[in-house]
């Protein structure tokens, strides 16, 4: 597995536990939108603490962006990078990753599970191939929605906000489960993608092959 270290250029926070990193480029690295790679802090106690995370830039960018998910309630990987600012740096390892872009569809993602999808968005957006895909999008709350502003832009009425634990004006209060699909969605033979936390997307798929979705149409990480 290669091994590269980048100097972090950009550090900040976009919600309230979820970071931006902008990181430096190596030479040649590529990746489809969607992919990911490991990551780890260039600390002797913690560089082989290896976590997946996902691009969200946009391929040909001139540095590489990570939107993580900052967990400071255990002392882990996520709490440390919580500290971690410009000039600090990283070691990023090889792409790998299932989720990639075939053809318009729903996306369905829970929480940080739209980071694969953020690339991708803003991929097609640039394209002016956007038309065609919706995204659901479920959080617990308000504030916990990554990139929402961009996201409407770019979406716009195809981009549908769920919170599961409160209820405001605009956005609908209730779980993504098998009735929510089935009053949500008409047509099962599309393309689906989905990601979000293991048992979300087991949940999730599960129904929609039981609703009709063929298994070539959906796209998740295994």
């Amino acid at each position: 597995m290669s091994a590269h270290i980048v100097k972090v250029l950009e550090a900040r926070f976009i919600t309230h536990d979820v970071k931006r990193f902008k990181v430096e480029k190596p030479e040649g690295y590529d990746f489809i939108p969607g992919q990911a790679t490991v990551v780890s802090i260039n600390l002797p106690e913690w560089k082989d603490e290896i976590r997946p995370f996902t691009f969200t830039n946009l391929r040909d960018a001139k540095y590489l962006e990570f939107m993580i998910k900052i967990y400071s309630d255990h002392n882990g990987v996520t709490k440390l990078l919580g500290k971690v600012n410009a000039g600090d740096e990283l070691i990023i390892h090889d792409v790998f990753g299932a989720i990639h872009y075939e053809k318009p569809g729903v996306f369905i993602a829970a929480g940080s599970g739209i980071t694969p999808f953020i690339s991708i968005f803003r991929d097609l957006y640039n394209k002016n191939a956007l038309r065609g895909n919706r995204l659901i999008y479920v959080n617990k709350t308000m504030d916990d929605i990554i990139m929402g502003e961009e996201l409407f832009r770019m979406l716009k009425k195809d981009f549908v906000n769920v919170l599961t634990r409160q209820n405001v004006i605009g956005y609908r209060e209730r779980r993504i489960d098998r009735n929510y699909l089935i009053e949500n969605i008409i047509d099962f033979s599309q393309h689906f993608y989905v990601c979000g936390p293991d048992d979300f997307v087991k949940e999730i798929t599960t129904i929609l092959l039981d609703l009709g979705a063929k298994s070539e149409s959906l796209i998740f990480e295994v």
